[in-house]
């Protein structure tokens, strides 16, 4: 049967079936903390908050130590799963560039499956909550979400000649994960309370095995041989995989000028300072509205969540309609960077369901940054080193994600007791970084918005290519 070369399909399914069990993971543990920890059953209200029905009893203090708890165990798991899953990505993605793109795309699904039937095996029979954190760390070995979306965002840019057209079908893809994320969103909270944990782990690890077979047997392999311009060392094409990953991410730099590898420093500085200040302040959301004065319940946070995943959506639009229209691609970025920051602001002194549903509005246009920002980087490399870019960028994504997440959980267990808003407060605040070097950018002069439409058919025209685009 012939391949098809649409990855879309594959990043529809994974954010599905990850959606499906993201926002049950946290609230998973939270119970069974709870229970630990205090002896008591989880209250659980048909009421829009638990707060109401507890207001007169002694659970308030209950919530700040399961709170610190969970937050906690949120950093062990990051801590533990990091430096794999960093290693793999890097390996994994740069590796691409000659051994396919199809192999990072089914190593993370693997781990990915791996980590939903352990999940599903520890809910199924009670046990120890802490085994969760050797299966995210055995997951990890297979990678992770940033080596899947370099994979994919990487297989993208195989298909894609045109500037325009890599930089809105990377948006596609965003908007993928949104639409199918949002979906399985709004469908966990009446999952969880018509059927328990274990039916969505198990919904979620059957949507993994079909993603796996459809990636396994229809999806079509990008890179049917080494790229013409790549480059073999020692001129054997036996060489080792991580020696050729480091000199793919050398020869990527060292092929271009020096002031695109300005650009492209500075660039990558946004992409994931930018990411660091996002991811960790959504990365605290449900425990904060399971916090007092919110304690939403599972529904609630099941359309949190979906509202939340929407900003796929409406920055996908914003992408397309911005750059229809010619608008500058900085400026695009700085849109989506004051969207974060203003939202996060709100956030902090959100005390109300109606205004931590407010508080996400400002935010829809907060993804915009990335697909731009990856397509901006994709133009100044040649084809033969578009892997080894989506390694570094996946690979510093992964980084930032996962220390973020870490800082944020510890800054959240400190400040839990006496402010828990303060987190969102401190995601704003980081925003002013990507702002300070995004400024930079713009006083060098780049013109973003030109697009390279000849393909490069040499490292000299790709050195003059990025050399016009940056003039």
């Amino acid at each position: 049967m012939k391949g098809l070369f649409f990855v879309e399909p594959v990043v529809a399914l994974y954010a599905f079936s990850s959606f499906l069990i993201y926002p049950l993971v946290q609230q998973y543990v939270y119970r069974r903390l709870w229970q630990e920890l205090t002896n008591t059953t989880y209250p659980i209200s048909d009421n829009t908050s638990r707060c109401v029905t507890n207001s007169s009893s002694n659970q308030s203090s209950y919530h700040e130590v399961v709170q610190r708890q969970a937050s906690l165990f949120s950093l062990y798991t990051d801590l533990f799963s990091t430096i794999p899953s960093l290693i793999v990505t890097l390996m994994l993605v740069a590796y691409s560039d000659r051994g396919g793109r199809k192999i990072t795309i089914i190593m993370p699904l693997i781990g990915a499956l791996i980590y939903t039937l352990a999940f599903l095996t520890v809910s199924y029979f009670e046990l120890n909550i802490y085994l969760l954190i050797g299966s995210s760390l055995l997951s990890s070995l297979f990678g992770g979400l940033g080596t899947f979306l370099g994979g994919c965002f990487a297989y993208i840019a195989d298909l894609c000649e045109d500037g325009r057209q890599k930089t809105l079908r990377m948006a596609g893809l965003d908007m993928t994960i949104g639409l199918l994320a949002g979906l399985a969103s709004i469908s966990t909270g009446y999952f969880l309370r018509a059927a328990g944990f274990n039916w969505p782990f198990l919904t979620s690890a059957l949507c993994q095995c079909v993603v796996l077979l459809y990636t396994f047997f229809i999806l079509e392999e990008t890179v049917k041989k080494t790229p013409a311009d790549a480059i073999i060392l020692d001129g054997s094409t036996q060489s080792t995989a991580l020696k050729q990953m480091m000199y793919g991410v050398y020869k990527m730099f060292l092929g271009v000028s020096h002031r695109c590898k300005i650009i492209l420093s500075l660039l990558m500085i946004i992409f994931t300072s930018f990411s660091f200040a996002y991811v960790g302040g959504i990365s605290m959301l449900t425990l904060y509205e399971l916090n007092e004065p919110l304690c939403w319940t599972e529904i609630l946070i099941g359309y949190g969540s979906a509202l939340s995943t929407t900003v796929f959506l409406i920055s996908f639009v914003g992408v397309s309609a911005f750059t229809y229209c010619g608008l500058p691609q900085l400026l695009i970025v700085l849109m989506g960077i004051l969207s974060v920051a203003s939202g996060m602001v709100i956030m902090t002194f959100a005390k109300t369901t109606l205004l931590m549903f407010i508080a996400r509005v400002p935010m829809l246009l907060s993804i915009m940054p990335f697909p731009v920002l990856r397509s901006m980087m994709s133009k100044l490399i040649s084809k033969s080193e578009q892997g080894a870019l989506f390694a570094c960028l996946s690979f510093l994504d992964s980084l930032t994600n996962n220390i973020s997440t870490a800082v944020f959980n510890s800054v959240y267990a400190s400040t839990v007791a006496w402010y828990p808003g303060f987190v969102f407060l401190l995601s704003a605040g980081f925003c002013v970084i990507p702002l300070f070097v995004l400024g930079m950018v713009g006083l060098l002069g780049v013109d973003v918005a030109k697009e390279v439409t000849e393909p490069e058919e040499n490292s000299v025209e790709d050195q003059n290519d990025n050399s016009a685009l940056l003039s």
